[in-house]
């Protein structure tokens, strides 16, 4: 038998972003106790009033909880239920302390003045003209975002994206999903195809809809991209999006000759040699990857055919001034990379750490300072571009600053027409270069500089589509320096030990034989046990033993985001440690403290921040419904409704990681990652700590790691475009 309870929401103590449940506290009269109830709703606020209906449960682990069927809501009508409401941060204009004002001088009557006479809110000391007008279009909206938060629940789509909707489209939003609901995969981060799909079912669109098999292919093609490939083979493509859209082949084939009709998508006929080693003998590419593959290839191959920019240089006098100049003595190969520098207008240089990249990078430097040479340094992150300026003493860019991306003017400002004023460039940790980046960075670079690149092919490849460091250097078509030999000093280092065991395939030295060591293993099977002592290490061990701080030195890896050991999960239990109070913020299921660590996980180039950058929250304000996020000195506004831009960091993947270097890294490595256990994630783990390197985890799981030297292949064809086979 159902029971009818109504109250007052207290709190929201969760809320799932896929499917709208939601646990909340609820003040309900005559229990003194806040009753837990449980179900789906549709974006309640604290202060609001609810008519449910339901039944009583008892949770093995959380006790008595009501069980919500269905509900109506209701505004409050209590002076301390409006005061709740218009302070939850729903209205932006209005945070606690001015809905306290507000309440005070309208008492009950106060969300009627705001709905029908709200110039009335002049009379509360702090509003003005400016804030009543952003009040009124905020009460508006808002009404509007519920309207669309129950048409999306109501069609099967999650309601947390309403806001975004709402900005995309304003007061047309149901109209326009209703006449094409898959655009919005196409013009709402974060919504992809199979959600709008499910809201397509739901307001009757036919599974064999061409603007379904349209959105399912770009849908397909993004998911590809995800995964690394800049292309897929026809055969491939058609096969997946079968699987996807279970739909008829011929519907697709269909639905592909209108993409490429429209340039959505490009299609390219290989030879024959290529096809066989690419697996298809036609290339499908969305139209954005396809343009910077040929680019790419273009620039960097028309840069090698012209002439160096001081031509003739007597190499051994170089070298002889070199030697007689630096406080160091090079080794043959790290020689032969200066001179490869000297005479060549693209060079690769890699190796693993301890191998002497960055004292090479300096010799390079040292030589073309001589020769007055104009030099530009950048790396693909600002961690990177940081600590390459701090090894070479020289100013160092991120490659989006380097290349002047402008939001307001609409792109890279360096490009062919504008290129970089230098006849040297140099990039670090070459290997995080996405197709993208690349093209953008090669179009730029002057066509008498010289350009070195360098990074560790052994790393992971790129978090975005392609393997643009890999296919140069097996293109055949660049001179390569690969650096072996691991220098005196930081052979004393077992992380850098370590690193070159796993690289060659061995299994690394777990011992412990000093108590000043940088390299620790701890043996852990249960993932649970895992955990805390992962919570343990960064909040006790480390701190006491080797004087660092567990939010600003410590950072924790981990291979996969999902399970007790994954990144998600991690942050939860690290979050509660770290930082257990403090002005909190709950959004789509996460929750958010000042002084957070957390990171940005998507590019957003009209705040010039990236995926990966990792910021601090400075400032939650409820009533201009902004977060502040410090990024290295540079504070960043976020709204509400952007909040998905950013996760919690205190552990993040390994994936995520590329290209930085902390102070300490710890990071878990089970057999319950069995499906990510593989010897370049092991290696791009180990070799992001600086100092200090915690594993904890089995010695099957490392066993496995070290022997699977099995990299998922990615679609790409720019080293057959380097090597002009196509």
């Amino acid at each position: 038998m159902n029971i009818k309870l109504k109250g007052s929401v207290e709190r929201i103590t969760f809320a799932s972003e896929e499917n709208g449940f939601s646990v909340i506290k609820v003040q309900v009269p005559g229990r003194r106790d806040l009753v837990t109830a449980v179900g789906n709703f549709v974006s309640v606020s604290p202060g609001e009033m609810l008519v449910m209906e339901g039944s009583w449960s008892t949770h093995a682990r959380f006790g008595e909880q009501f069980r919500v069927d269905r509900y109506e809501t209701a505004a409050p009508s209590t002076i301390l239920g409006i005061k709740n409401y218009l302070g939850s941060g729903l209205i932006k204009g209005i945070g606690p302390k001015m809905a306290e004002r507000i309440v005070a001088r309208f008492a009950e009557k106060t969300l009627d003045v705001i709905d029908s006479d709200i110039g009335r809110l002049s009379e509360v000391e702090g509003i003005g003209k400016y804030r009543i007008a952003q009040i009124r279009k905020a009460w508006d909206d808002q009404k509007e975002i519920r309207e669309l938060m129950v048409f999306l629940r109501s069609n099967g789509m999650s309601a947390t994206f309403a806001a975004r909707i709402f900005k995309e489209y304003g007061r047309d939003s149901i109209k326009s999903i209703t006449e094409n609901p898959y655009r919005l995969a196409m013009d709402i981060t974060g919504i992809g195809f199979l959600t709008s799909d499910k809201l397509a079912a739901g307001i009757g669109f036919e599974r064999d809809s061409p603007l379904r098999a349209e959105a399912g292919i770009l849908y397909v093609l993004s998911e590809a991209a995800d995964e690394g490939h800049v292309c897929v083979p026809h055969e491939w493509l058609i096969e997946r999006c079968r699987q996807t859209l279970e739909t008829d082949p011929a519907i697709i084939e269909d639905a592909l000759a209108v993409l490429r009709g429209d340039q959505r998508i490009r299609e390219e006929e290989l030879p024959p040699a290529v096809a066989d080693r690419f697996g298809g003998t036609r290339a499908v590419y969305l139209r954005a990857f396809h343009f910077s593959e040929t680019g790419a290839a273009r620039h960097l191959s028309a840069l090698q055919r012209y002439r160096m920019f001081k031509p003739g240089i007597d190499l051994e006098a170089a070298m002889k001034w070199l030697r007689g100049r630096l406080p160091f003595t090079l080794a043959p190969l790290q020689e032969e990379a200066v001179k490869r520098a000297l005479c060549e207008k693209v060079v690769v240089i890699t190796g693993g750490p301890g191998t002497g990249k960055t004292t090479l990078v300096r010799a390079i430097l040292a030589i073309y300072g001589r020769m007055g040479t104009r030099v530009k340094l950048a790396a693909p992150t600002g961690r990177a571009a940081k600590r390459l300026a701090e090894a070479t003493g020289r100013e160092a860019a991120t490659v989006h600053r380097l290349l002047e991306f402008s939001p307001q003017a609409g792109g890279f400002q360096r490009n062919e027409q504008k290129p970089l004023t230098a006849d040297l460039v140099i990039v670090d940790e070459t290997s995080m270069l996405d197709i993208g980046i690349a093209h953008h960075l090669f179009r730029a670079v002057p066509s008498r500089a010289v350009l070195v690149l360098v990074g560790d092919s052994d790393q992971l490849p790129s978090v975005g589509p392609g393997n643009v460091l890999g296919d140069i250097i097996e293109s055949g078509k660049f001179p390569v320096i690969r650096l072996t030999e691991i220098f005196r000093q930081a052979s004393r280092s077992r992380i850098v030990t370590n690193a070159h065991l796993i690289r060659l395939g061995s299994f690394p030295d777990l011992r412990v034989e000093s108590e000043d060591q940088d390299f620790y293993y701890i043996g852990r099977e249960d993932p649970e046990e895992a955990v805390q002592t992962i919570v343990k290490v960064c909040t006790q061990r480390i701190p006491r033993r080797f004087g660092l701080d567990p939010l600003e030195d410590v950072q924790v890896l981990s291979p996969m985001h999902r399970g007790a050991a994954g990144a998600h999960n991690l942050n939860v239990v690290l979050q509660e440690a770290l930082n257990p109070t403090g002005v909190t913020l709950d959004r789509g299921g996460r929750t958010y403290r000042v002084r957070d660590k957390v990171m940005q996980i998507r590019n957003n180039y009209d705040k010039e921040v990236f995926n990966g950058d990792i910021g601090r929250i400075t400032r939650i304000d409820r009533e201009n419904q902004e977060v502040k996020v410090d990024f290295d000195g540079r504070s960043v506004n976020y709204d509400f409704a952007e909040l998905d831009e950013l996760v919690l960091a205190y552990a993040i993947s390994i994936h995520k990681a590329q290209g930085s270097e902390y102070p300490a890294v710890v990071f878990p490595f089970l057999t319950q990652h069995f499906i990510m256990l593989q010897r370049n994630l092991l290696y791009t783990a180990l070799t992001r700590a600086k100092k200090l390197a915690v594993i904890v985890g089995s010695p099957k799981a490392l066993a496995i790691a070290v022997k699977n030297n099995r990299m998922q292949s990615r679609f790409t064809l720019l080293k057959e475009r380097l090597a002009e086979e196509i």
